[in-house]
């Protein structure tokens, strides 16, 4: 079943994850303050540079197999590159502007549940049974009810809005499947900052090619370059990189749950910065995540218990 790898090291990867959502949560705050000073694409341009700038020294630094040597090294880059990272943040980037931000997480939501679709057409080692596709059913729900979308919004005029966002959803859940699918040799970080220079090559000439960006329209802010720091440094530099280690023991499907957490701790961000209310409903969202999750891994966490009980007992 989903997410029978590394039994060992649970807590660490737990913890790792934790991170994980938490970093990706502050992602919409800090997207909504850059569009404000930048034109979309470019915006995903600068943080992938400032990403690819702290680990390409950091690699050749700490590793000697630190840059692709090999047609399947440059493959794994090229689709970690050009759709997890390049196609998902160039297209939120873009729809992020005429869709609600909670909308933007429920489409964001999307992720797990189209990789389910294309884990099954190209990772045949994957199998899903009832219960771990009613956990990321369940999560869904949990992520509808904590981003309490206007029913409006979700079917007012901003449809190419949304078609943008769905996009970007499947260009980051068939990059995570394609690079588990990949075996390359070459390690995780080292993917992962090269990863980072093909992406922001193809963002910027993106960039240079839409008709609708130019420099001019850099309206520099305090509000944007913050905004554009914390996406470079710790929503894309550092979250990558903890995003790429765990693929390998989790799986697609049970590491891209985290966007129902990330959403969790967004809502939590905006709490605390915007002094939006944490509800009821906010708090049943939440469960409902967890509830989800713990569905996903019922196999492993029924395992745990069981061989802890033995143990007791043995005593």
């Amino acid at each position: 079943m989903v997410g029978e790898r590394l039994p060992v090291g649970r807590y660490r990867n737990a913890a790792l994850y934790v991170l994980l959502a938490a970093l990706w949560g502050g992602a919409y705050p800090a997207v909504t303050l850059g569009l404000g000073s930048f034109p979309p694409i470019l915006y995903a341009a600068l943080r992938l540079d400032i990403g690819a700038a702290l680990l390409v020294p950091y690699v050749a630094w700490r590793a000697d197999y630190w840059r692709p040597r090999t047609s399947r090294d440059w493959t794994a880059v090229a689709a970690a590159g050009l759709l997890a990272l390049a196609g998902y943040g160039v297209l939120q980037n873009v729809g992020q502007q005429t869709v609600p931000s909670a909308v933007a997480s429920i489409l964001a939501g999307l992720i797990p549940i189209l990789t389910v679709g294309f884990a099954k057409l190209w990772l045949p080692d994957e199998r899903f049974g009832p219960v771990e596709l009613l956990g990321v059913a369940v999560g869904f729900l949990g992520l509808v009810v904590i981003t309490d979308p206007d029913p409006s919004n979700l079917l007012g005029g901003n449809a190419a809005g949304q078609a943008v966002l769905v996009l970007a959803s499947a260009a980051f859940a068939l990059g995570g499947v394609l690079t588990q699918r990949i075996e390359s040799e070459m390690p995780f970080a080292a993917r992962t900052a090269w990863a980072m220079v093909v992406a922001a090559v193809a963002t910027h000439l993106a960039s240079a090619a839409s008709p609708t960006e130019s420099l001019a329209q850099v309206d520099v802010s305090l509000a944007g370059v913050a905004g554009l720091v914390y996406l470079g440094v710790f929503a894309t530099a550092v979250s990558y990189l903890l995003y790429f280690s765990l693929l390998p023991r989790l799986g697609s499907v049970e590491l891209n749950l985290v966007t129902y957490a990330t959403a969790g701790f967004g809502t939590v961000y905006s709490w605390f910065l915007f002094t939006d209310p944490v509800t009821a409903a906010t708090l049943v969202g939440f469960g409902l995540v967890l509830l989800g999750f713990g569905l996903l891994k019922w196999e492993r966490l029924g395992a745990a218990y069981r061989g802890r009980r033995r143990g007791v007992e043995s005593d």
